[in-house]
């Protein structure tokens, strides 16, 4: 039997996963990061994008739009504003606010705060990339 930790993945609205885990994947800010049990405690900020949650040989892919990540002896937290499970996304509101994000950039004329734009920009984006993978996974 392989040894887990304890996980908890928490929103602003709902606790979207809580249980054990082999292995969680981060879009930290330093770039991507893998945890294991006994990882060293860490606290780091998360970029837009997909935590995975590796448990009995299955893979969870939930989005979060950022936030923090914890790792501590006693379990690993990830805490976001929005997290959702890759299943539960909406691709067509996805594509939708990556469309209005990227002309609000381009529009030159509109007094628009271009760092929330790129933020929402980002945000959709990293929806889309795990919509994309979740039906390349889905076809095989």
């Amino acid at each position: 039997m392989a040894m887990t930790m304890h996980v908890d993945i928490v929103s602003a609205e709902e606790a979207i996963y809580s249980g054990p885990a082999e292995m969680l994947f981060a879009p930290a800010e330093m770039g991507e990061v893998g945890v294991l049990p006994r990882h060293a405690p860490l606290l780091t900020r998360l970029n837009p994008g997909e935590v995975r949650v590796r448990h009995g040989g299955e893979e969870e892919s939930i989005y979060v739009s950022g936030g923090i990540l914890e790792i501590q002896p006693e379990g690993v937290t990830v805490l976001s504003d929005t997290a959702v499970r890759a299943k539960d996304l909406d691709e067509a509101a996805a594509i939708q606010a990556k469309e209005k994000a990227e002309q609000a950039l381009h529009d030159k004329q509109s007094e628009i705060d271009y760092g929330l734009a790129k933020a929402r920009l980002a945000e959709a984006a990293a929806q889309l990339k795990i919509l994309q993978k979740a039906r390349k996974s889905a076809g095989r």
